[in-house]
């Protein structure tokens, strides 16, 4: 009579705490009852525990069946009913398990068979299994409470597995299936398995020990549970596919070796499912590629279940034929993805996030791969996060241009989903691809990156103009365009220094080891801190001293060894700057950006040592290092992909030095030139240390070197390098001659001497150097609007130095000037620029000039008579071809003066040096010319 008045009063929610302490005391006494003698074994206790005939266990059976019938599902409603925070919820989840604990194999059965409807059998199996699913998620006990949990559990296993002999038995039949109640069945059971109280890994010894013995591990029964009843559903398994997958997918990923071993044969069996309907398993082969990238990224999945998944599918795909190539392929795709999903995660929670962007590339080059483009999305807009937050701002502009150009300029809908701070007013593919252009120009302003954000401001100014005709937008981003033009010119940049790093050992993981990769500095970095940054992920990594390749010994032991030294960029040949006089800002630019090849020069003795010279026996090791992609990019360091060693010879060691000599010369003045404020220190030692011989020793260990006629002798194959050498020898003398009067402008009064001295030893130098190898006088046309500094940009030719055999004729002609009419202020300055636009290098305000070294004045009308003939002889001229020489020109002129591109890019004359000329007591005509507008007050 008690067991209907709690049902009364449990649906009606009165009395609660009254109810539950009777049903609990019932429960109790039931459970006492049912030991007929506690101190007897095990086995005789199950006996007398099923033993139908027992006098004492009828009674008991009867008030359980009862107490099943009348309160099982009234104390789950309740349980369903009640919040979360319900004190009470708890107390009737003890009674739920108490009862699920006294019921046998009859009392299912009869339970079952009273329901007197199907649809009513199936409302309480959706009911129980909801209900269960959600209290081993959220489970009512705290964590450590081992014992109630455990209890729980073992209770709610044994009515799983009852509730499944049901499902198969009474809801499987064509006419009978119901796939939601079978879908829940699965997801349940995969949560029960999955649930973080049955993680037994995760435990201390003891503890795993203790639940072990009295309780077993239950995710082997539910596992082979599951299998079983997938197997069990035939021909409905197609039904299933692909929204089981995720859940067997994280059953499998249970680091538990033997259910690992009996699972995952369930997704060979899916892929043969459905390859025999539609002769391809890609809805299965999309699923699982998008749940295992979520899984491992939470945490699941090693380096065991990998190898377990390769092995075992591939050993299935091979017993099917027409599975075998399509299933290897498959296998293969879902590895390399758990490879670097796996790398991923060992790095994400890293301080140092340099490593995460490593992963994160490969990751959205995979899926890039295999046409995953909303995981593809996915893992860009994690990159350009972890590069903003490093103020990697070049590399976060390149990272969302990558979307960008997914992108159409229509009106089609967004079909990749939406990330980072974009709105979700982007309804259109246009809309989105304008708002990640302005975000993209935004960092590379902020990266200093103005030619990059030029481009994509001249593609948005396109489509203002010439698509949507908005002109206040246009005239928006043509102001923002013309600001990057002006910061190009007159903002700092310094160029970034790179490094190669190698990581070499097996203790690296697999996207590092034994590779080299190029890193690119942040601004003025010092290689030490550098250094100190890359092995703060790995500090017991031994960091090698030496620069070359490492041998078997390192690279295949198990240690840590990193290798860093600092590598040159090589500038791609720029055919549009080729034999264009453009200022340094521009060039300089290319010099350290989109490049991909690396150089490394290592000196080393070959031959007979020379104690005197060493010089000729200095060879030069050059390693090239090709990256995957070129720097800056997506990531401020990539792989090296191809290295290749050439060996420099002495003499081809000698004609770099010496070029590179001449552009540092020419760079000085550029930037003397550019402000006249700099300190002037750095150019005498330049120039002190190219001129005095008690210095540097000059040139002259060079002529001992090669110019002997020995040399030529022993290798006549250099006879054209040695033509180059001497050719630079003599280029170099007018650049000398500049910067020297550059400095003789700026020296203070203390340093008179030490400038004078400077002085009478390049008398000296000059006057060897035109006896030797001929008079080169500069006649490089440039333009120096705000007086820019300029360089002359090299073709891929650029080492093709000037040889008399191949000099052209230039001549001049002198008729009488005519006397310039005088101008207004506006329009001198109108001509002026139109002058400078054809103007040399050697450019300087009019008050500047003075006289140097070899400077004498001329008369004004001299000097306009010689800058006449320049500009009738065509140096001027905008096409740049020579007209022919006169011949009153050929017989006034000497023929072999002529003009050639001079080995540092400047444009001049070339006199011949077949007789000694006389010491030079003033600068020449040609060159004096050229400061012709300077010098007229």
């Amino acid at each position: 009579t008690a067991v209907p008045i709690l049902q009364e009063l449990i649906e009606k929610g009165e009395e609660e705490d009254a109810c539950i302490e009777l049903l609990s005391n019932i429960l109790e006494v039931l459970y006492k009852a049912q030991k007929v003698n506690p101190s007897s074994s095990a086995a005789s206790f199950s006996l007398a525990r099923n033993h139908l005939g027992s006098e004492l266990t009828k009674p008991v059976k009867k008030h359980t069946q009862l107490i099943l019938e009348r309160l099982l599902h009234t104390v789950n409603r309740r349980v369903i009913v009640l919040d979360r925070e319900d004190s009470l919820r708890s107390h009737y989840v003890a009674c739920m398990a108490a009862i699920l604990s006294q019921m046998d194999k009859d009392h299912y059965s009869s339970y079952i068979k009273a329901f007197p409807s199907r649809p009513e059998l199936m409302d309480f199996l959706m009911e129980t299994f909801i209900l269960f699913k959600d209290l081993i998620g959220k489970t009512v006990y705290p964590s450590d409470w081992m014992v109630m949990n455990m209890v729980q559990n073992r209770e709610f296993l044994r009515a799983i597995n009852h509730f499944a002999t049901t499902l198969t038995e009474m809801f499987l039949s064509n006419s009978s299936f119901e796939l939601q109640l079978w879908n829940n069945y699965f997801h349940l059971a995969v949560a029960f398995l999955t649930q973080d109280s049955l993680q037994l890994e995760n435990f201390s010894q003891a503890k795993r020990n203790s639940i072990l013995a009295k309780y077993g591990d239950m995710r082997a029964t539910i596992g082979a549970s599951i299998r079983d009843m997938w197997y069990n559903l035939g021909h409905r398994k197609i039904e299933f596919i692909p929204s089981m997958v995720g859940p067997i997918l994280e059953m499998t990923l249970v680091p538990e070796l033997e259910l690992r071993k009996s699972t995952i044969p369930i997704f060979f069996d899916m892929m043969l499912c459905e390859y025999q309907l539609t002769k391809n398993f890609s809805r299965f082969e999309d699923e699982i590629l998008r749940k295992l990238d979520s899984e491992v990224e939470g945490g699941r999945g090693d380096e065991q279940y990998k190898q377990l998944f390769e092995s075992i599918l591939l050993r299935c795909c091979r017993r099917h034929p027409e599975l075998a190539k399509p299933g290897e392929n498959f296998v293969a795709l879902v590895t390399g993805l758990l490879e670097r999903l796996l790398d991923y995660r060992a790095v994400m929670n890293d301080e140092n996030k340099t490593y995460s962007m490593s992963c994160t590339v490969n990751l959205l080059n995979f899926y890039k791969e295999i046409d995953r483009q909303a995981m593809y999305i996915r893992y860009l807009y994690k990159l350009k996060d972890l590069h903003v937050s490093y103020e990697n701002y070049t590399e976060g502009a390149y990272t969302l241009l990558l979307h960008a150009r997914l992108l159409k300029w229509s009106e089609e809908a967004n079909a990749a989903p939406m990330q980072g701070l974009h709105s979700p007013s982007l309804h259109t593919q246009r809309q989105l691809k304008e708002a990640l252009y302005n975000q993209i120009i935004d960092y590379f302003d902020q990266g200093k990156m103005w030619e990059e954000a030029i481009h994509i401001c001249k593609e948005l100014a396109e489509q203002y103009e010439s698509e949507v005709f908005d002109y206040e937008m246009l005239s928006n981003i043509l102001q923002r365009e013309a600001k990057f033009y002006e910061k190009i010119l007159k903002v700092l940049r310094p160029s970034p220094d790179y490094f190669a790093v190698g990581y070499y050992g097996q203790g690296f993981p697999t996207f590092l080891r034994n590779k080299v990769f190029i890193y690119r500095g942040k601004e003025y970095e010092r290689r030490e801190d550098f250094e100190m940054r890359l092995l703060s992920p790995f500090p017991n990594a031994e960091k090698l001293k030496t620069t070359s390749p490492p041998g078997e010994d390192i690279t295949g032991s198990p240690g840590r060894y990193i290798q860093c030294f600092t590598v040159q960029p090589v500038e791609e040949a720029k055919v549009r700057f080729k034999d264009r006089s453009i200022p340094e800002q521009i060039t300089n630019f290319y010099k350290a950006n989109h490049v991909q090849k690396f150089s490394y020069s290592r000196p080393f003795k070959k031959g007979p040592k020379d104690p005197d010279n060493e010089f000729a026996t200095m060879w030069i090791e050059r390693t090239t290092f090709v990256t995957a992609y070129p720097l800056p990019g997506i990531l401020r360091w990539f792989v090296v992909t191809s290295t290749t060693v050439t060996i420099i010879s002495p003499l081809e060691n000698a004609i770099e030095t010496m070029m590179k000599t001449n552009e540092k010369i020419m760079s000085e003045i550029n930037r003397h030139q550019n402000d006249p404020s700099l300190p002037v220190n750095p150019l005498s030692m330049l120039l002190n240390g190219i001129v005095d011989p008690a210095v540097m020793g000059g040139f002259a260990k060079y002529e001992m070197a090669f110019f002997q006629e020995s040399y030529l002798q022993e290798h006549p194959e250099d006879e054209g390098n040695i033509e180059k050498l001497k050719d630079l020898i003599a280029w170099q003398t007018p650049l000398l001659a500049e910067g020297i009067r550059i400095h003789g402008r700026k020296v203070t009064e203390d340093l008179r001497p030490f400038h004078e001295r400077m002085e009478q030893c390049f008398v000296q130098l000059r006057a060897k150097v035109e006896s030797q190898y001929g008079v080169r006088e500069m006649v490089c046309f440039e333009d120096r609007r705000s007086g820019r500094p300029r360089s002359m940009a090299w073709g891929p030719d650029c080492d093709r130095l000037s040889h008399a055999g191949d000099r052209q004729v230039l001549t001049e002609t002198t008729p009488a000037p005519k006397p310039a009419p005088r101008t207004s202020e506006s329009e001198d300055r109108g001509n002026e620029r139109k002058e400078n636009r054809s103007s040399t290098f050697f450019g300087y305000r009019r008050q500047d000039l003075r006289q140097s070294i070899s400077e004498l004045p001329e008369p004004k009308e001299e000097k306009r008579r010689l800058s006449r003939n320049m500009n009738e002889s065509g140096l001027g001229s905008s096409d740049g071809k020579q007209p022919p020489p006169s011949r009153d020109a050929a017989g006034a002129q000497p023929s072999t003066a002529g003009l050639s591109l001079s080995p540092t890019g400047f444009g001049g004359r070339v006199k011949s040096a077949s007789k000694v000329p006389p010491l030079p007591r003033k600068i020449s005509p040609t060159v004096y010319e050229t400061f012709l507008e300077q010098s007229d007050a």
